[in-house]
């Protein structure tokens, strides 16, 4: 499953709303095309453009969320 950056930030800011997980996403912490989202006590860069999938599993691992969850 690929997916640009936007889709991942809706998507996250779903499951943290369905979690009860606190979610921010701030532009201004990454450098270029990329921000840094934040969901309950974890955190990690998203880029704008395409997220292939290995990117995709790493994000996911570092904010905690199984691939079926997402």
């Amino acid at each position: 499953m690929n997916m640009n950056g936007a889709e991942f930030v809706r998507r996250a800011k779903r499951y943290a709303r369905n979690a009860g997980l606190e979610f921010r996403f701030d532009r201004s912490e990454g450098k270029g095309s990329h921000g840094r989202l934040y969901l309950g006590g974890k955190a990690t860069f998203v880029k704008r453009s395409e997220i292939g999938r290995g990117l995709l599993a790493a994000m996911l691992k570092e904010l905690g969320i199984g691939k079926e969850d997402f």
